[in-house]
């Protein structure tokens, strides 16, 4: 087990982060030190709001550097300037600085208002994270014990997406799976692809599923991939279909993460895999209607530093 800490960023001011937070650390279960990368007075008046008393012990970066941080135990860097328009940025970028000092290798982040925090700049906060680490080839892989799916394409427009299905990005998200599963969890993984068109067939003289999805899977089980397909998205989350695989990789967003989330609602972590360190958001969202009223599900986030915890 690696006592490498792991770094947590709240992300948005008003969101349910907060309170799943408080309710997965009271098992203190976990092993690694946690480092909150927030404003502290934030921080202090969430912790009054939930009736936390778990010590959050102020540090700065150069007690890292000195490895002064203890097992099973909270610590909290202060990111003064919370009022800023670039606040969520400033946790990120010194966050970051950690990683890229070689202080951390793991990030979670709380849930991030896309449209209001990153604009349109990014896509997505994987891509966010993805670019700060000018890295290129990446997933988004959201996983359980059990199955685990990808989307080829994420959070593009619907009518965006055909135009973006290629036999080398196809190879790119499911080489990284591959090599993300054998690395860190030990294993192949036996792996499904969804077709893009409905029942894998289509009107058109063009059709994606036979010119471009099937020749890929073909290239793919020949380099020694488990690998078949492509499958109809209609039927392939039934439950003796899912059976057979580790991994479902759709074509576009909610083509495979409507089906997971169905299946195991929050018991399921968002990772970004390709990364030169693990990164993991919990599976849900700001959930603002939430806010405050304590019924907030907090096993993603036991999950995720569980999973962190382990590596």
């Amino acid at each position: 087990m690696n006592s490498s800490p792991i770094l947590i960023i709240p992300g948005e001011k008003k969101s349910i982060f907060f309170e799943i937070f408080f309710k997965s650390i009271k098992s203190k279960r976990f092993v690694s030190p946690l480092i909150l990368v927030c404003n502290k007075k934030i921080l202090d008046k969430e912790a009054r709001k939930y009736k936390s008393k778990t010590k959050i012990e102020l540090i700065n970066l150069d007690q890292i550097v000195k490895k002064r941080l203890k097992k099973k135990r909270l610590y909290i860097i202060n990111i003064k300037n919370h009022n800023s328009k670039n606040y969520i940025q400033e946790c990120f970028s010194l966050a970051f600085k950690i990683i890229k000092k070689g202080l951390s290798s793991k990030l979670i982040n709380g849930p991030i208002n896309k449209t209001k925090t990153l604009k349109k700049k990014h896509l997505g906060v994987t891509e966010y994270v993805a670019k700060n680490f000018n890295q290129k080839k990446f997933a988004m892989l959201i996983y359980n014990d059990s199955l685990s799916v990808c989307p080829i394409t994420t959070h593009l427009p619907i009518k965006l997406v055909s135009k973006k299905i290629t036999k080398k990005l196809i190879k790119e998200k499911i080489t990284i799976i591959n090599r993300f599963y054998i690395n860190i969890l030990g294993f192949k993984p036996i792996i499904g692809v969804v077709g893009l068109n409905p029942h894998c067939e289509s009107v058109l003289e063009f059709n994606e599923d036979t010119k471009i999805i099937l020749p890929t899977v073909k290239l793919l089980r020949k380099r020694g991939i488990k690998i078949s397909g492509p499958y109809p998205s209609d039927t392939i989350f039934m439950k003796n279909n899912i059976k057979k695989f580790d991994v479902i990789v759709g074509m576009y967003h909610d083509q495979v993460l409507t089906p997971i989330k169905t299946l195991f609602e929050y018991d399921a972590i968002n990772i970004t895999i390709g990364l030169p360190f693990l990164r993991i958001t919990p599976d849900h969202g700001p959930n603002e209607t939430m806010v405050g009223k304590g019924k907030s599900n907090p096993i993603s986030l036991i999950k995720a530093i569980s999973f962190l915890d382990k590596r």
